[in-house]
């Protein structure tokens, strides 16, 4: 499971957030000249619109899995906080609840892939585009069912994770960022 988690990891860091960040920059840059274009020349085209959308969309979509797997996100830990700090018993329910709130979560998450399948697929069958006409809609909709996946996939390591921490072993450790903020 280590092996199979830091290459999880490797595929993320190296190509995933590359791949979004190059889609967020793109994008920034692209509205960035469509700005220019409209009020400096005079000059806008309706497709750079839905491209900036898409594009900037997909590039966050994409960082899902990994924002997963740092705990970067937003979460309401308020009551897994107040047991924690209730003693030994509550703090192993606290535990408990939270690995039951992961899963919950991966659970969703495979179930939105899932039936979202064959609304992509519809999607691509009849050729839905995006407002301008200028897109196609499947493409943006596979990476959001493939984004989805990749965060599922995070979850599943945190479940895993959890489970091996009340059984009081520590795997699939994070390495530690300096840059990283205390939570």
């Amino acid at each position: 499971m280590e092996t199979a988690y830091a290459i999880w990891r490797a595929f993320q860091e190296r190509f995933l957030a590359n791949v979004a960040g190059l889609l967020l920059l793109g994008s920034t840059l692209l509205a960035l000249l469509e700005v220019v274009r409209r009020y400096v020349l005079g000059l806008s085209y309706e497709w750079q619109q839905d491209a900036v959308t898409y594009f900037m969309l997909s590039g966050v979509f994409l960082y899902f899995g990994i924002a997963q797997r740092r705990e970067a996100h937003l979460t309401v830990t308020l009551f897994v906080q107040v047991f924690e700090n209730l003693g030994p018993r509550m703090r192993l329910a606290a535990e408990y609840i939270k690995i039951f709130a992961m899963t919950i979560s991966f659970v969703f998450m495979l179930a939105v892939v899932w039936w979202g399948i064959p609304e992509v697929l519809e999607s691509q069958h009849y050729g839905s585009r995006s407002e301008s006409l200028a897109y196609p809609m499947a493409p943006f909709l596979w990476v959001l069912l493939v984004s989805f996946a990749f965060m599922a996939i995070s979850l599943f390591f945190q479940i895993y994770r959890e489970i091996q921490k009340v059984r009081g072993r520590m795997v699939l450790e994070e390495p530690q960022d300096e840059n990283k903020l205390p939570h």
